[in-house]
């Protein structure tokens, strides 16, 4: 019973990450935005929170930071793809790698290559009292870090917005007809602008997270496709919160399998243990790829006439 409530456990905890990123990913998808860049977002914002967090000794002040900073990335990415108009996907991946380069730089300026990193200010397990006493389900649900929480209570918020507010509204129109949108007064390159603001937000949030919750340092490379994975995971969920918190928690299961194999000592090699939240991933995609909500101006820059 305890290998069961640990890994139900473990799969809310690393699901956490993904979903957060994933739920900044849906405004800008709905808006017509396909963030490739949230990869790069998401490893600036692990960096930009270790700093933030070993400048200032506060974890929170270090999430801040990293906001601030991600924030700063994501408006460059805006700006090419919103009023440049330039092709997103090799936009996207040209701040990804861009993000890899000057993490690695700073990374190594600031800290070196050292094996011992200094201490830093992280986010700790907040249990809460009474709920996460009750048997099974407390150490399951009521057990986590306090960004855990958050991210899950987000999902109800962005199902509102999205679905009950005009802001949802705008932000759907301006992704399925710009055109029309134009027409009636809506600003088309601002609503696109400020949802990549916003997705530039939730992956700062979810790289300083990674950086500072689950792990408590940087190392290069530590985000390891988890931007792509949340994109994955918007597709899977149907460009909705609630979807998008269901294959978050797919992915999480997945990667809390992926430990639970390793740590049996199995004979499987690991690359092939490592390839299993990939798998799953391409396997999500495969099976929603014909019946997606996929917006029909997704990807498609808008040029006024």
């Amino acid at each position: 019973m305890n290998e069961v409530v640990s890994f139900f456990s473990t799969t809310i905890r690393l699901a956490a990450p993904t979903l957060l990123a994933a739920l900044g990913i849906v405004f800008s998808e709905r808006a017509g935005i396909v963030n490739i860049g949230t990869e790069g977002m998401m490893l600036v914002g692990a960096l930009a929170g270790v700093i933030g967090s070993y400048v200032t000794g506060s974890a929170w002040l270090g999430m801040l930071i990293a906001v601030f900073v991600t924030v700063l990335f994501s408006a460059i990415f805006a700006y090419f793809t919103v009023v440049v108009k330039a092709d997103q996907t090799v936009i996207g991946t040209g701040m990804n790698l861009l993000a890899s380069g000057l993490t690695i730089t700073v990374n190594r300026a600031l800290f070196g290559a050292s094996t011992s990193p200094p201490e830093i200010d992280s986010f700790g397990i907040v249990a809460i009292p009474g709920l996460s006493s009750i048997p099974i389900i407390g150490p399951i649900f009521f057990n986590h870090h306090i960004i855990v929480y958050l991210t899950f209570i987000l999902v109800p918020i962005a199902q509102f917005v999205m679905f009950r507010t005009n802001i949802g509204l705008k932000v759907r129109s301006v992704g399925e007809n710009p055109k029309a949108c134009d027409t009636v007064g809506i600003r088309v390159g601002l609503t696109r602008f400020l949802s990549i603001l916003y997705s530039g937000v939730l992956a700062g949030m979810a790289g300083s997270f990674i950086s500072m919750g689950m792990v408590s340092f940087f190392t290069e490379g530590m985000i390891a496709g988890g931007g792509f994975i949340a994109l994955a995971a918007v597709v899977f969920g149907n460009y909705t919160p609630r979807g998008v918190m269901l294959s978050s928690l797919v992915f999480g299961a997945s990667n809390s399998l992926m430990y639970r194999l390793q740590a049996l000592a199995t004979n499987i090699p690991s690359q092939f243990l490592l390839m299993i939240p990939y798998v799953i991933t391409i396997i999500s995609l495969c099976i929603v790829s014909r019946k997606s909500n996929k917006p029909l101006g997704s990807g498609k820059p808008y040029i006024k006439e």
